[in-house]
């Protein structure tokens, strides 16, 4: 599967201050670049859409979040791997598909091609690998069977006509010194056991050894897509392995990052990091770093919801997507926050100041504010104190003009396009 165009990102001279982020795991601020790997390249893992409905601004918040992230550690020098993946199957897209007498195929790739289109317009860097749930099937199938060999794995019989044969993961059993359950969320089980009914699982499900067992492969059912399971039969993967075998082939194990919104810690990224261990026996990820809530009206903003602020609708109606940009870097990446027309109309109003100021800019000017950008971002990438600092600087009177305005212009705006992907002129 293509990703979209990437653009380019301007060099900007300087030393990167290292970079710390909170670790969702440890519940503390990691070193993303411990001494011994300060040159090493970087690797992430960032969970993509169900391609069912357009881009809105949680998603956006998400994916600008970590291009920060990746933007950081390429001023920093670093090479970075970066995948995502596009769950294409999966039952919230069949459901709107049948809802709306749409073919769920031709769904994903309209949804796919919009989402592309709206990361690109964000001037956000594309991941080098771009997979979708359904490419990873051929290479799932035998790793879940190589689970059911090592009994870590097990079929659960049928029930209200549904066929028998369906797989699930044994969370329990599977427990190694690289995972076991909670070692990514920290939740306690009574937590655990409200979010997984709440985002997807099924706890009730009769002949489970342990309500919390997540699905691995769905035999087929009548009228879904299906395909070839080899020995697990006929039918389509559950959620989490996608994503544990995708991160597997393309990435280091354990690799840097796992990324994500924060409703995504469980049960999909601690089941993620559950198959990938019981695989192997490494952890997934040396970090887990996850972004806030976007709301609207006092509710999480939510395709479930229908309370949506597409970017697209927004970009169709002749906003700039600097500003729509502006607007995400003014929150910091954990928090959560809601959407406002009044932060729209100060993100555009912040990205004129910038224009107006910017082109009188010194060198040495430019050279100052770019340091205590990068001092900013260095701390759990604090994208709002570094906007902070901009605002800071694009109201101060012009320095006595000199022969470097002209050259300190265009460094200060090529180093707000790399370091913050915004792009002003």
């Amino acid at each position: 599967m293509l990703a979209w165009s990437a653009p380019t990102i301007p060099h900007i001279p300087g030393n990167a201050p290292i970079l710390e982020v909170h670790n969702t795991s440890s519940r503390s601020l990691v070193d993303t670049a411990p001494a011994e790997k300060s040159n090493a390249p970087a690797s992430m893992y960032v969970c993509g859409i169900t391609p069912y409905d357009a881009t809105h601004m949680g998603h956006a918040a998400t994916y600008v979040a970590f291009d920060l992230l990746q933007r950081t550690w390429l001023d920093a020098g670093r090479e970075v791997t970066y995948v995502q993946n596009v769950t294409d199957i999966d039952d919230p897209l069949l459901e709107r598909a049948a809802a709306t007498g749409v073919d769920w195929v031709a769904l994903a790739e309209e949804q796919t091609d919009l989402f592309r289109a709206d990361m690109e317009a964000l001037n956000v860097i594309p991941p080098q690998h771009y997979i979708g749930a359904v490419e990873s099937i051929t290479w799932l199938v035998p790793l879940i069977e190589e689970l059911v060999t090592k009994d870590l794995a097990y079929r659960v019989p049928g029930e209200n006509g549904d066929p028998d044969g369906d797989i699930y993961f044994d969370a329990i059993a599977a427990a190694n010194s690289a995972w076991e359950l909670g070692s990514v969320s920290g939740y306690d089980r009574e937590t655990m056991m409200r979010f997984f009914a709440e985002r997807g699982g099924d706890p009730k499900r009769a002949g489970k050894r342990d309500a919390l067992d997540p699905l691995l492969w769905r035999v087929a059912r009548e009228g879904e897509p299906r395909w070839d399971g080899a020995g697990l039969g006929d039918g389509r993967p559950g959620w989490h392995i996608e994503c544990s075998v995708i991160a597997r082939r393309f990435l280091p194990a354990p690799f840097t990052v796992q990324g994500g919104g924060s409703d995504l810690i469980f049960p999909h990224h601690e089941f993620s990091a559950g198959h990938a261990a019981a695989l192997d026996g490494k952890p997934l990820a040396e970090a887990y770093v996850h972004t806030g809530m976007v709301g609207l009206d006092g509710e999480k903003m939510s395709k479930s919801l229908g309370n949506l602020v597409l970017v697209s609708k927004l970009r169709a109606a002749g906003v700039e997507p600097v500003a729509i940009r502006a607007v995400l870097l003014g929150q910091h990446y954990r928090s959560d926050w809601f959407w406002t027309e009044e932060l729209l109309v100060e993100g555009q109003h912040r990205v004129e100041h910038w224009r107006n100021r910017i082109p009188g800019t010194t060198l040495s000017e430019a050279t100052a504010v770019i340091t205590r950008i990068r001092s900013k971002l260095a701390n759990d990438l604090n994208a709002p104190a570094a906007l902070a600092v901009l605002d800071a600087f694009s109201v101060q009177e012009p320095a006595a003009p000199d022969d470097s305005q002209g050259a300190g212009g265009k460094l200060l705006a090529d180093a707000l396009d790399a370091l913050l992907g915004l792009k002003l002129f």
